[in-house]
């Protein structure tokens, strides 16, 4: 049980001194202003023109201030300490989160509660610009690590009372802020639900990025494939929470987690809307022919070069075999080796910085397969289909659906390998079975490939083609099911 305040001053000071003990941040501002009282707050983490102007100078200055205990606190309370925020505490630990959190607290002598008042003050960083989710058209703010500024950002852009906001702590020793937020009337009570126990079940010393929560509220963790969405755009979150979608932003964290993330929405990017409908299902259509391309495509060479060369054209069969005459390694291996060599080439331009990245891509991508060439180590075909998978893996806009890709073609090449076409489609095969067997809180993860009548048959206007605006009159199925009108105006002509 927490322990409660005494009336003593320094009793109280003591022991927080004992709590915060070789802490050298803590800061303990002793004053009198009709009684003794004492400031407690975390250096460089507080703003200190409101410490000084709203705290200190308020209650130093008023002399009609006069009293003791408790009725000074009140007193403080309702009329002196002018910061926005002011609550009454009553025990050590929330003096200790308070402290922790960036607010200040007021101890006075004979008062066995203490004055909270919200100072924070932390370091950061303005509204950047959008880094992995780039749009031509679209806006181009982005969240940042501050969970207060992508708050505002998302309620920038809708100004709706129905646009509600739950906060709530996670990590035992981290204590970090988040903010569930979703739109009522609209959302999916029973969805919504689901997504709160998921984050209450968190039982964890500490949550520092989204990416902590992604993984600990996934249902499916064994899958490489994502269930839950994370963005850094504003807009994209907004659209969402008006689709009847769930966004948790966490503090710390430069991305804001939507739930639930069936497949569809992975192929989705904000230029889609942007831009005319035309143009924009054409590259949707693309997109979802990239992602197959970058999955089957290897492991495809594979299965024809080695085992059933028969169902190649012969012209084809024949340039395949003239220029891997030279080559003293199985196709297998060489599909290997430039895959593997294509990952550390990835993993390096994402470490190093980016004048140097973009030097460490030209000179593995091109010196190094053109020599591996030269040098009869690997054939051109197979740097043909090696650049291919490569340019395709990277044509889904969502870098947690691509890490999936990435791994389950080497299930199919692996497969290919041993089993030659038939390991390709059965490799195919366990891909759909299991994209088929996942869920996101309660929605299908192929949806609305499937179980699309649930919804009138609406949502696949949205799916791998995007039809016209106003076409798209219904929210989608996972939005509250008598509220999914989103618009009414002018018909098909």
């Amino acid at each position: 049980m927490d322990k409660k305040l005494s009336n003593s001053l320094k009793y109280n000071i003591d022991y927080i001194k004992y709590i915060f003990s070789d802490c050298g941040d803590i800061v303990y501002r002793d004053f009198f202003a009709g009684c003794n009282m004492c400031l407690v707050y975390v250096d460089n983490i507080i703003n200190n023109v409101a410490v000084e102007e709203s705290i200190l100078t308020n209650l130093m200055n008023r002399s009609d201030m006069r009293g003791e205990g408790d009725s000074f606190i009140e007193k403080s309370l309702l009329e002196v300490v002018s910061v926005k925020d002011v609550t009454k505490i009553y025990t050590f630990d929330d003096i200790v989160t308070a402290v922790l959190s960036g607010d200040t607290v007021i101890l006075c002598d004979g008062a066995n509660s203490a004055i909270q008042a919200s100072t924070k003050g932390f370091p950061t960083r303005g509204v950047g610009t959008v880094q992995t989710e780039i749009s031509v058209l679209g806006p181009k703010d982005a969240f940042n690590e501050a969970m207060a500024i992508n708050i505002v950002l998302i309620r920038r852009r809708i100004k709706d009372s129905r646009l509600k906001l739950k906060r709530m702590k996670v990590g035992r020793k981290t204590k970090t802020d988040m903010a569930l937020m979703y739109m009522e009337g609209i959302v999916n009570k029973e969805i919504l639900k689901s997504i709160e126990k998921s984050i209450e079940n968190v039982d964890i010393d500490g949550v520092y990025d989204s990416g902590y929560m992604e993984q600990l509220i996934e249902k499916n963790y064994k899958s490489p494939f994502p269930q839950i969405q994370i963005t850094e755009r504003p807009d994209k979150t907004a659209s969402s929470l008006l689709s009847g979608r769930v966004a948790l932003v966490v503090d710390n964290s430069p991305y804001v987690i939507l739930l639930p993330a069936p497949l569809n929405e992975f192929f989705q990017s904000a230029d889609d809307y942007y831009e005319r409908w035309e143009i924009m299902s054409f590259i949707r259509f693309m997109r979802y022919i990239g992602a197959f391309i970058a999955v089957s495509l290897p492991g495809l060479f594979i299965a024809l070069a080695v085992y059933n060369p028969s169902m190649l054209p012969v012209s084809l069969a024949l340039k395949i075999a003239g220029s891997r005459q030279n080559v003293p390694f199985p196709t297998a291996a060489e599909i290997l080796v430039m895959e593997i060599a294509f990952e550390l080439l990835v993993e390096a331009g994402v470490r190093l910085p980016s004048p140097v990245s973009s030097t460490i891509g030209i000179a593995g991508g091109i010196i190094i397969g053109q020599a591996a060439v030269e040098a009869g180590i690997v054939s051109p075909v197979i740097i043909i289909v090696s650049a291919l998978t490569a340019i395709c893996t990277y044509i889904v806009p969502n870098t947690s659906f691509t890490a999936g890709i990435r791994i389950f073609k080497y299930i199919v090449i692996f497969l290919s390998s041993f089993f030659g076409l038939f390991g390709f489609w059965a490799g195919i095969l366990i891909l759909i079975i299991h994209l088929s067997s996942m869920e996101s809180f309660g929605i299908p993860y192929l949806y609305p490939f499937c179980s699309s009548s649930e919804n009138d048959y609406s949502d696949l206007k949205d799916s791998i083609f995007r039809l016209p605006l106003f076409m798209l009159k219904k929210r989608p199925v996972y939005a509250k099911r008598d509220n999914r009108v989103r618009q009414s105006g002018k018909e098909e002509k």
